[in-house]
C-alpha cells in the first residue's frame, strides 16, 4: 500500500466522510444510518484498493462522492422501502460533487452544512446517554473508526460498539428525527451538544490516563464542529460562541504544553512564543461575540478566565485578582468541587500558598475528589512552596495511587524526588 496513498485517503475519511454520511442518514432517513455508514465506507474501501496501483485522481473528493452516490443508487434498488429515494441522492450528491470542484463557498453550501448540523443534534440528542452521545458523534460526524474511539477512552472496543448500537437503537425506538430543533427546544438541545463537544475538548486538552498527556485530533474536531455551530444562524448563540473561544484559547497553548520529551509544562513553565497567536486572535473575537444578548453562562465565564492568561506576555503578569472574581462568579454558577479547587490555586497565586492551602481545606473531604490526583497533587506544590518538605512528598505520593496519565505521574514522580524525601 502506497504511503502518500493511505495518507489521503485517511485524510479525506476524516474530514469528508461525515459530511456525506450525514447526507445520506438525511435521504435514507434516521433509522437507516447504518446503511449510509456502509456506502461511504465501501467507497473509501474501494480508494485504497485503487489508488495504489491506478494512482490517485485529479480531483479525489470528487472520486470519492460519484463512487459513494453510484454505491447508494445501487442499494436503494435493492431496498424496496428506499427507491424512491433515488432522486434525492442524485440531487443530493450533485451538490457534494460541486462542493468538491469548488473551492468557494456558495449558498448552496449552506446545505451541506444543515446535513452536518443535523447529524450533530441526532447524534447529541437527550435521550442517548452522554457516553454514547459522545461515540456517535466522533463516529458518524468526526470519521473516528470504533478502534479509535476505544483508544482515545481507553476503553474495549467491544464496549464502544455497544455504546453505538444502543445509540442508534434508541435513535429508531425513540423517533429521533435528523431536523434541526425548532426555536422552542433550540437552546435545550444546544446545551446537549455544547455538552459533548466540551467533553471532547477536555478528553484531547488534558487525556486523564495512557501515554498521551494531549490527544490533539480530539481537540481539533470539537473545534471544528463547534465552528460549524457558530456558522449556522439558528445556531449561533452567545454561549457556543464562548465554548469556541475557550476551546480556542487552550488550544492556542497546546504547542507548549508538552515537552519535546512528552513531558507535562506547566503554565508557568510554557515557552509563550509557542502559543498559536492566530487562535488566540481569533478566540478573543468568538469571547467578544458571546457578549451579545443577555445569555451568560459557565463557557463565558471559563473562557474569560482563559483570556486573562492569553492577553499577557509572561506568567508573572497575570493579574490572579481578576481571575479569582472570575472564578468566585464560576463557582456561584456551578458550585463543583473541581470549579473550587482551581480557584483555590488562583487564590494561593494571589495570596500565597497559606490561603490556597487554607480553601482546600473547605473542599478536601467532598467524596468527588477523593480519587482527584489534582486535589493531592496542588497540596504538595503549596506545601512546597511553604518550605515543608516532609508534607509536600506526603501528598505527592498520595497524588501518585491516583489515576492519571503517564506524563502526569512521571512528572509527580519528578516533584517528588525534588522534596529529598522520595
Amino acid at each position: 500500500m502506497d504511503n502518500g496513498a493511505q495518507a489521503l485517503v485517511d485524510h479525506l475519511f476524516r474530514h469528508q466522510a461525515g459530511r456525506m454520511i450525514a447526507t445520506l442518514t438525511r435521504v435514507f432517513g434516521p433509522r437507516h444510518i447504518d446503511l449510509a455508514e456502509e456506502v461511504v465506507q465501501e467507497a473509501l474501501i474501494k480508494a485504497l484498493q485503487q489508488w495504489p496501483y491506478r494512482g490517485v485522481p485529479e480531483n479525489p473528493l470528487a472520486w470519492l462522492i460519484q463512487v459513494a452516490k453510484n454505491r447508494a443508487l445501487d442499494l436503494l434498488r435493492r431496498e424496496a422501502s428506499l427507491r424512491e429515494k433515488s432522486e434525492d441522492i442524485v440531487r443530493a450528491f450533485t451538490a457534494q460533487e460541486e462542493y468538491a470542484n469548488r473551492k468557494v463557498e456558495t449558498e448552496r453550501d449552506a446545505e451541506l452544512i444543515d446535513d452536518t448540523l443535523g447529524m450533530i443534534f441526532m447524534a447529541c440528542h437527550p435521550a442517548i446517554p452522554r457516553e454514547g452521545r459522545v461515540a456517535l458523534t466522533l463516529k458518524t460526524v468526526g470519521g473516528f473508526g470504533v478502534s479509535e474511539i476505544a483508544r482515545a477512552f481507553l476503553a474495549k472496543e467491544p464496549t464502544i460498539a455497544q455504546r453505538l448500537v444502543r445509540a442508534k437503537r434508541l435513535i429508531r425506538d425513540e423517533g429521533v428525527t435528523f431536523d434541526l430543533p425548532g426555536e422552542a427546544e433550540m437552546s435545550t438541545r444546544l446545551d446537549s451538544v455544547l455538552e459533548v463537544l466540551y467533553l471532547l475538548f477536555n478528553e484531547g486538552y488534558t487525556a486523564h490516563a495512557g501515554e498521551n498527556l494531549v490527544r490533539a485530533d480530539l481537540a481539533q474536531e470539537a473545534i471544528r464542529l463547534c465552528s460549524l455551530i457558530v456558522r449556522h444562524r439558528a445556531t449561533n448563540r452567545p454561549k457556543c460562541q464562548a465554548l469556541l473561544a475557550l476551546m480556542m484559547f487552550q488550544a492556542a497553548r497546546l504547542p507548549a504544553r508538552v515537552g519535546e520529551g512528552g513531558e507535562l509544562a506547566l503554565l508557568s513553565e510554557q515557552d509563550r512564543s509557542l502559543w498559536d497567536r492566530r487562535m488566540i486572535y481569533l478566540a478573543f473575537k468568538h469571547l467578544e461575540a458571546s457578549a451579545e444578548g443577555d445569555e451568560f453562562t459557565e463557557y463565558h465565564l471559563q473562557a474569560a478566565i482563559a483570556a486573562c492568561h492569553a492577553a499577557v506576555s509572561s506568567y508573572e503578569l497575570t493579574d490572579w485578582a481578576e481571575i479569582v472574581r472570575l472564578y468566585d462568579l464560576l463557582v456561584a454558577l456551578n458550585p463543583s468541587p473541581v470549579v473550587a479547587l482551581n480557584r483555590a490555586v488562583a487564590v494561593a497565586k494571589w495570596k500565597g500558598p497559606e490561603d490556597g492551602i487554607r480553601a482546600i481545606e473547605d473542599i478536601s473531604r467532598h467524596p468527588a475528589l477523593q480519587h482527584y490526583y489534582l486535589l493531592p497533587a496542588t497540596l504538595g506544590e503549596l506545601w512546597s512552596e511553604m518550605g515543608d518538605a516532609t508534607k509536600a512528598a506526603d501528598f505527592y505520593r498520595q497524588a501518585l495511587n491516583r489515576p492519571c496519565s503517564e506524563p502526569e505521574r512521571r512528572f509527580l514522580s519528578k516533584r517528588l524526588e525534588a522534596t529529598g524525601k522520595a
